[in-house]
């Protein structure tokens, strides 16, 4: 006998309109915004601005792809700016060749090299991620605090170190890892790019990153599971530090200078970038391909507004409300997701 049952249509036969938008939302809002500031300001498309924009983005989005680690835990970090500004003028101090030498003028000295300054800036960076990591885990201080101590500790040692001026006049073997280029591309961006291709394989094909994931998701399912989730929150810190190193020694070469005020309001920009880019501030969820296009999003966006001549506070205001819309959005999907 023929069953003339109608069956039943299964969830996965219909098109999931909004969890195709969620998942490449940033990316379409890119393309969107790219395409808009192409018809209104023909110059944004010129190869000489796509380079400066990606030029621009690359301080940030280093940092951005550090503070994806951390806020795949659920963490945060408020430091990142004053960090990279420390981290900056040790590694310009090293370049000059030591504390006596640093306010000298021009390009004249010994110097320790480019390479030893890079590895102290580095240095600096894991050492202040480490302490902030050890604060959290160790003495159970929430990150938002511990960070937020940091941010004004490592502004202030910055400003100690500095004592008032900056450190300038660099080699130009120094100076062209900020300013140099291969072919038209500049040593910047293809520095931003090969980081966040190694953190794309370390989050994704690694245990390392398996375990991120994790404890971000659900930090007592992963300790019932074994994890040693104190050492996995400790470790993402230390890598928020190396990249603010890493960001602080490009940054100083850019501009042949280093100063205590340098990274001024980079954390709002970097946690921006991770948001948009579609990482979760509950932690968890997320990846490095978002926060590129987070971070080439804000740069596109700042850079298509200054082209029409917008104002800097109107400029501030637009990126505070796509960081609340942003959050507004991940958290309508996720409990969108709950009652499916």
């Amino acid at each position: 006998m023929t069953d003339t049952r109608v069956a039943e249509p299964s969830r996965s036969q219909g098109v999931d309109v909004f969890g195709f938008v969620a998942r490449f939302a940033p990316t379409l809002f890119l393309i969107v915004l790219m395409a808009l500031f192409a018809v209104i300001e023909p110059r944004f498309l010129s190869e000489i601005n796509l380079f400066n924009v990606m030029r621009q983005v690359s301080i940030t989005g280093l940092l951005a792809v550090g503070m994806t680690f951390v806020i795949l835990t659920a963490g945060i970090d408020l430091s990142v700016g004053s960090l990279l500004a420390f981290a900056g003028l040790v590694a310009a101090a090293v370049e000059k060749g030591g504390l006596e030498n640093r306010f000298t003028v021009g390009e004249g000295g010994v110097g320790y090299g480019w390479g030893a300054a890079a590895l102290a800036a580095i240095a600096v960076g894991i050492a202040g991620g480490y302490l902030q990591g050890l604060a959290i885990t160790r003495l159970k201080v929430p990150p938002f605090v511990v960070t937020l101590g940091g941010m004004s500790a490592f502004r202030g040692a910055a400003l100690l170190f500095a004592a008032g001026g900056p450190i300038s006049g660099f080699q130009p073997s120094f100076t062209w890892w900020g300013q140099g280029k291969i072919g038209p591309v500049p040593i910047p961006v293809i520095i931003f790019l090969a980081a966040a291709a190694l953190a794309h394989i370390t989050l994704r094909y690694t245990r390392y990153g398996r375990q991120v994931y994790a404890v971000g998701g659900n930090p007592e399912a992963a300790r019932l599971s074994g994890l040693n989730v104190n050492r996995v929150i400790a470790s993402v810190y230390v890598i928020m530090g190396f990249f603010a190193g890493l960001g602080a020694f490009v940054l100083a070469a850019r501009l042949n200078s280093a100063e205590a005020v340098a990274g001024t309001g980079y954390e709002l920009t970097v946690i921006a970038s991770v948001v948009i880019g579609g990482t979760s501030l509950f932690g968890g969820s997320g990846t490095i391909f978002g926060t590129v296009i987070g971070s080439i999003l804000i740069g596109v966006l700042l850079n298509g507004l200054v082209l029409m001549n917008v104002s800097s506070y109107i400029q501030q205001i637009v990126i505070g409300v796509i960081i609340v819309l942003a959050v507004a959005f991940d958290t309508f999907a996720k409990s969108r997701r709950r009652k499916v």
